[in-house]
């Protein structure tokens, strides 16, 4: 019942009732005229039909509003309810006498509810309207048209209606108006504010996010403490200092950040170098060369990892592993950058008690091997002694095998001299078409063997200044790799170039190949790429080794290309000795 009487107070302060609602007043006041004349028939009852009529047609009016109020109709079916209205009244009038104005005054209930509605013409049939309820009594009783304040009334009331129904339409379409604006407000209020409502749902849930991510980081800021991240602004001045450089450096981030500049931890004059190498770049700031040099690669988007040297906060030197890497803002531009070290203590000093091991191992194995290989050429050699050919062939494989190895030991003690800096090449005026031609030479029935084609191709003379013997052995090693790693059928070919400055030998074979992402290991100690390995091509990794340290302690560069499956073209570029005045 609560329920049913919430509805209906909100039915009837709506901006647009239901035409159950718009009868109600009608119907409420019909109610008091049927009271009366039952009440009192000889006073208001002058035509009884006519009353009875008008109460039917109010009754049918009533049933309609609810019909119409309960379901969606034709507008025109909720506008017949106040037309029956009209004639109801009309009815009642001359039913009732038309001296009776209290209930005439009743026809302004369906004129207002016309001249409420939308549009002018509403205006017109409420006007139509009002003059049916005044006629009708003229119908039922045709000597009022002799009686003067019938005529008057029957002119005057329409007159009256009109106006009330102009005004109340005027009225109507003006409150209508403001009542679709509120509404329209109201709805955009209510977008806003739904709007709204999903936003701060969206930021709470991007601040979740933002706050596990902010968790996460400074987990994992925390965790990093094996490396030293620093972090600076465009000029090198610190903003960020991880645990790490803190372990590794002996600061903390409260004497770093936003105090002192990141190039203070390097050696000055390796600053000084890299600058003078990089031409001693503007980079960011022309007042501060050594944090250009610093920065300069990640500054043109080049990836460099370099070795350099911090200096701790008790004055020890640390070699490390330095990248560098710029930070970006949102529209791609550099905000600072990240520098991220590792300690290369550990192995450096790993590094070089593995070279003094192989020194010393190598010393070890060279004396007993000299003496093996002696005492079997005195065992050939020695008169007197006749040995079989089983015996002989047994004595062929221990020194074959012996000599590989001395060969072996030899390498390894070549780069031990060469990590530890004292290999050193006796340089003089050479004609470098002739070592490798030589060494062209002397590889051509290891060639014929394997059944691979050597050529080669080559200026009469190419004067250089270098070893002799180690620029043989530098070609010896590039061609013996280009037999060893092609097939049967395949080709060699070496050949000597020069311009205004440099020498180039070419080594090129028609081979297995190289995967492009072995090719910068292949000058590591010991490593062999997956297709030797895959191939079983025999080998220990330190031939490529010995060749760049030679390569280089001339002031030269060994390069290489490589397609696996189409073959390796390795190029040794040395500069060219200066003519003579």
């Amino acid at each position: 019942m609560r329920t049913r009487l919430q509805r209906f107070i909100a039915q009837l302060t709506t901006a647009s009732p239901t035409p159950a609602i718009k009868q109600m007043p009608f119907a409420a006041f019909f109610v008091v005229a049927l009271f009366l004349a039952l009440l009192l028939p000889t006073q208001f009852v002058s035509s009884g039909a006519a009353v009875i009529a008008a109460m039917v047609l109010a009754l049918v009016a009533s049933i309609l509003a609810v019909y119409v109020s309960s379901r969606p109709v034709h507008p025109g079916w909720v506008l017949l309810v106040p037309s029956i209205d009209f004639v109801a009244i009309g009815l009642l009038r001359g039913g009732m006498g038309s001296g009776n104005s209290a209930f005439g005054a009743l026809v302004l209930l369906p004129i207002l509810w016309l001249a409420a509605e939308r549009g002018r013409r509403f205006v017109l049939f409420a006007t139509l309207g009002a003059v049916v309820a005044v006629l009708i009594p003229l119908a039922i009783e045709w000597r009022l048209a002799f009686d003067p304040q019938f005529v008057v009334r029957s002119l005057v009331s329409p007159l009256v209606f009109v106006v009330a129904a102009v005004v109340v339409n005027q009225l109507a379409r003006h409150w209508q108006a403001r009542a679709e604006d509120a509404s329209q407000r109201a709805e955009e209020r209510a977008r806003l504010l739904r709007e709204a409502v999903e936003h701060a749902e969206r930021l709470a849930e991007r601040e979740a996010e933002l706050r596990a991510l902010e968790r996460m980081f400074r987990g994992l800021w925390a965790a990093v403490t094996e490396q030293s991240v620093i972090g600076t602004d465009r000029t090198g001045l610190i903003d960020a200092w991880s645990p790490g450089a803190t372990k590794m450096l002996g600061y903390t981030d409260d004497e770093t950040e936003g105090i002192r500049r990141v190039d203070e931890f390097h050696l000055q004059d390796e600053l000084a170098a890299r600058s003078k190498e990089l031409n001693y770049p503007a980079g960011e700031t022309v007042l501060n060369p050594g944090f250009s040099a610093l920065v300069e690669p990640a500054r043109l988007g080049v990836a460099e990892i370099r070795e350099w040297a911090y200096r701790a906060s008790d004055g020890r030197i640390i070699p490390v592993d330095l990248a560098v890497t710029p930070r970006l803002d949102e529209s791609g531009d550099i905000t600072g950058y990240l520098f991220i070290a590792s300690d290369l203590t550990k192995a450096k000093e790993l590094s070089r008690l593995k070279d003094e091991f192989v020194g010393l191992i190598s010393h070890e194995l060279r004396t007993p091997l000299s003496s093996i290989l002696g005492y079997l050429e005195l065992l050939r050699d020695e008169d007197g002694t006749e040995l079989t050919a089983n015996q002989l062939h047994y004595l062929s494989v221990a020194e074959r095998n012996a000599n590989r190895l001395l060969r072996l030991v030899g390498d390894l003690l070549f780069t031990a001299q060469v990590d530890s800096g004292m290999f050193q090449v006796d340089q003089s005026e050479q004609n470098l078409s002739a070592i490798v031609a030589a060494s062209v030479e002397s590889a051509r029935p290891a060639a014929a063997t394997a059944g691979i084609e050597l050529a080669m191709s080559a200026p009469d003379r190419t004067i250089i200044r270098g070893d002799v013997v180690r620029l043989g052995q530098a070609c010896d090693n590039l061609i013996s790799n280009a037999l060893k790693f092609t097939p049967r059928g395949g080709n060699v070919t070496v050949s000597v170039v020069t311009d205004a400055e440099n020498a180039t030998v070419s080594f090129q074979d028609t081979g297995m190949g190289i995967p492009p992402a072995e090719l910068d290991k292949l000058f590591s100690r010991f490593f062999r790429a997956s297709t030797a390995t895959r191939n079983a091509v025999p080998g220990v990794g330190l031939g490529l080794v010995i060749t760049k340290a030679i390569v280089s302690a001339h002031g030269g560069e060994l390069g290489v290309t490589s397609e696996e499956g189409a073959g390796t073209r390795f190029t040794m570029s040395l500069p060219l000795a200066p003519v003579s005045a």
